[in-house]
């Protein structure tokens, strides 16, 4: 228990220090923070099944917040689509939450509120239900990880559900090296911070080729992430990592059901393995399974981000089988993303040194360019049949199937069916 109180203690004195990520909320008049988890539209397709009316409340809780990335994203994707409801910034840390805050301000976010305490004691600070829970970056960092996750499960409405971020143990590999050495030569129980973190740097830049952070390659928080990434990396009082597996047993563990980890390919052997001997073999065994395959053959997941329902919840990611569903882009605009497909021949997609090929239709440019999240595919078939009045329905819907198949595997598009009830 000592140790444990230690720890917490010296947890809690790193954010207050070293608030993180580091941001500067005048960065806020010129950007929007964007990623995964708890971008609204990946919410509605993963958590809800593309289903949620977006005229009810949606109530999100982002337990440990930190400096407010997730908060404010979400906050602003609301106000944005006129959903009401309501974002609670929950944290332990001051000097973070002062951070989030004052990007809050700069918005000008009046939907977002900002509670200060532990996620542990989320049934006493931040009761729900809620309908959305977002912890990202958190739960390795807690004494006990399962305890946290369940705590907060606890607090779900029946049908909502969670985004989770936690550390990937492959992808990781070094990291734990520098941390074990930086032990060594500065124990948090004998130097000051400032100190600890020179000398991090020292090491760092020290460093031969041969060890095993130069091989690994692809982490780099280090790198002009400023005080705050030296320390979160290599000096955290706790840093546990989970493969695939772990984050099954993990999820089931708090009562909760996986739906789907982002980005999709990178769990999916089929977009990875190009032997179609082990690919057969593969397609027996179920999506964990094959999960983990996937992460053993490439190596380079150095997070696990996934969303989660309760294990009651049947709830599935839409499908195109519906003529009303509305695709909708989540990272960029339709014509950006447009000009970045290939006039002809496969899609080139680079990940954390990873390199694959996919194939997309020839339609995909006109495709994506009809995609304002405001257009189902009846409509944008409809429009393109005025220039393509050959292609009937049945001919449109293989081409944007395989442009779909991509496009979502890759995280770049997401779907949005009728409430239920609706039209």
């Amino acid at each position: 228990m000592a140790d444990t109180d230690k720890r917490d203690r010296l947890v809690q004195s790193q954010y207050e220090s070293y608030p993180y990520p580091e941001r500067d909320p005048a960065d806020e008049r010129t950007r929007l923070i964007s990623g995964s988890p708890s971008n609204l539209a990946e919410v509605n397709h993963y958590v809800f099944g593309g289903r949620r009316d977006l005229t009810k409340p949606l109530n999100a809780l982002i337990a440990g917040g930190g400096t407010g990335d997730a908060a404010i994203m979400l906050a602003q994707n609301l106000a944005d689509a006129g959903v009401p409801g309501e974002v609670v910034h929950l944290d332990l840390s001051e000097s973070s939450q002062a951070v989030a805050h004052a990007r809050a301000e700069v918005r000008g976010l009046d939907n977002l509120r900002f509670v200060q305490g532990s996620l542990l004691d989320v049934a006493t600070v931040a009761p729900g239900p809620w309908d959305y829970i977002d912890c990202c970056g958190v739960l390795h960092h807690l004494e006990d990880p399962d305890r946290g996750l369940a705590a907060l499960s606890d607090q779900l409405a029946p049908d909502g559900g969670m985004g989770v971020m936690v550390y990937g143990a492959l992808g990781r590999t070094g990291v734990y090296h520098v941390q074990g050495m930086l032990r060594m030569i500065a124990p948090a129980e004998e130097m000051p911070d400032g100190d600890r973190v020179e000398m991090a740097k020292r090491l760092a830049e020290g460093l031969p080729t041969t060890a095993w952070i130069n091989r690994n390659g692809q982490v780099n928080d280090h790198v002009g992430g400023g005080d705050p990434g030296i320390y979160d990396l290599f000096l955290h009082a706790r840093d546990r990592a989970y493969k695939v597996p772990d984050v099954a047993r993990f999820a089931a563990g708090a009562g909760l059901r996986l739906v789907g980890f982002i980005e999709p390919f990178r769990y999916d052997p089929d977009w990875l393995v190009g032997d179609p001997r082990i690919l057969k073999q593969l397609r027996a065994l179920d999506p964990v399974a094959r999960a983990t395959f996937a992460e053993l053959f490439t190596g380079n997941l150095k997070k696990h981000i996934f969303y989660a329902v309760r294990t009651e919840n049947t709830v599935a990611p839409p499908d195109t089988d519906d003529p009303r569903a509305v695709p909708v882009i989540i990272t960029a605009q339709p014509d950006e993303l447009a000009d970045k497909m290939p006039a002809r021949g496969p899609l080139s997609v680079a990940t954390d040194g990873l390199k694959t090929s996919m194939s997309i239709p020839a339609l995909s440019r006109s495709m994506i360019g009809l995609c304002d999240s405001r257009r189902s595919l009846a409509d944008i078939h409809a429009s393109i049949l005025e220039r393509r009045s050959d292609l009937d329905y049945e001919g449109f819907k293989r081409q944007f199937d395989q442009l779909y198949k991509v496009l979502n595997a890759i995280n770049q598009m997401v779907l949005r069916l009728p409430a239920e009830g609706g039209d």
